[in-house]
């Protein structure tokens, strides 16, 4: 496993989309949830500020090809343009783009699924296939950014954004690419979406001051929630100077399969994930941003993974599910931005209802887990650059 640098990255989201912005947010103690109703459902969601979203309004009609494209290609467009910009690449440059979702052009799907069955199933727009396509996230993206590099889009559920990342270290590693850009974007707040996932019984109804209880042990219902966004990260091979952070070391695992949704009382797959991240490096981890998703099982069964595979010296954990809901694919993304933050700015992000977080003595290495349905678990260690 050779060290790569994290030389730029750019996310939109609930918490904004500057630096600045996004760190901001998260030193402040409120969440970004609110109650919305899309077409007769409501639910808890996050969703982009007034001004990000007439952002990513802008872009669509700032070209002709773009006006019909998914919302969540234009986030993933918006993101990486920002992301290329830090990181001082050029355009034209070649390098590789793997980005993913979990369940890509929701929101284009559901619209085209609703023109066709009010024409009584006789007439689809000739658009329907090309814009849902899965591929269209890295191949707009690459188009846009005109880098001649591999492109690759994938779907591995929640840890989606945290697999491109494993991906991207196995091409440079290998020799095959220089440089990658990876990430994940999802914009799951449909009717459609929300239902689905209230349809499991691990969907919040709370009313209380932090509906989303990611992390707390002690809660009595699921109080999982939905949210939109998008996180692009720019790797390089070898250890840079202007490195905003170093991959250190992966992992991953997969479980076997007891149910379309399991993942069992101990978390296996996290287990084998983290060993594996940990069988790469000589020191300790000192914070891990946890999937805790908000639900009773797969907070708890993660902590009870982290219990097993640390020990007694169990790191400082936290999560930002509680602040920013689910944002499914993107989640893993949207955690190591949270974890670099941490890095850079030297200081932890808790969470404000459990009053008994450990700190962490020092913030030198990251963990960052995701796991999806089917148990496919990553753990991605992040260092902190010293150069």
């Amino acid at each position: 496993m050779k060290t790569i640098s994290i030389t730029g990255y750019s996310s939109i989201s609930a918490l904004g989309s500057d630096v600045d912005e996004v760190w901001g947010a998260y030193a402040i103690e409120n969440h970004f949830l609110e109650q919305i109703t899309y077409d007769n459902v409501s639910g808890l969601v996050s969703r982009l500020p007034t001004h990000l979203d007439q952002a990513i309004h802008s872009l669509k009609h700032s070209h002709q090809k773009y006006q019909v494209l998914d919302k969540t290609v234009l986030m993933a467009i918006y993101a990486a343009r920002k992301a290329l910009k830090n990181a001082r690449w050029d355009k034209n440059a070649t390098f590789g783009v793997n980005i993913g979702s979990s369940r890509g052009a929701t929101q284009l799907f559901e619209q085209f699924y609703d023109d066709f069955s009010t024409n009584h199933k006789s007439r689809v727009s000739p658009l329907t296939s090309p814009t849902t396509t899965l591929g269209n996230l890295s191949t707009w993206v690459a188009d846009d950014l005109q880098s001649s590099g591999p492109v690759i889009t994938h779907s591995i559920t929640c840890s989606t954004g945290l697999h491109a990342v494993l991906n991207a270290v196995a091409w440079i590693n290998s020799g095959m690419s220089e440089k990658f850009m990876v990430g994940a974007t999802e914009a799951p707040n449909t009717a459609f979406t929300i239902a689905q996932m209230q349809s499991l019984k691990i969907y919040s109804d709370h009313q209380l001051e932090y509906p989303c209880r990611a992390l707390d042990l002690e809660k009595s219902k699921n109080s999982m929630c939905l949210g939109e966004g998008a996180a692009i990260f720019c790797l390089e091979q070898g250890v840079k100077s202007n490195a905003l952070a170093l991959i250190d070391s992966i992992g991953y695992g997969t479980e076997k399969l007891t149910h379309n949704v399991s993942v069992t009382q101990d978390a296996k797959c996290f287990q084998d994930s983290m060993h594996m991240a940990l069988s790469y490096i000589d020191e300790d981890v000192d914070v891990i941003v946890m999937h805790a998703p908000g639900t009773i099982k797969g907070d708890s069964s993660e902590m009870r993974a982290i219990e097993k595979v640390f020990g007694s010296n169990i790191p400082a954990v936290t999560s930002n599910k509680w602040k920013i809901g689910h944002t499914l694919g993107a989640s893993g993304s949207l955690s190591m931005e949270l974890a670099i933050l941490m890095l850079e700015k030297q200081e932890f992000i808790g969470i404000p209802y459990l009053k008994n977080l450990k700190a962490p003595e020092k913030i030198e290495r990251i963990m960052v887990n995701a796991v999806g349905f089917g148990g496919n678990a990553v753990s991605v260690v992040l260092k902190r650059n010293t150069i």
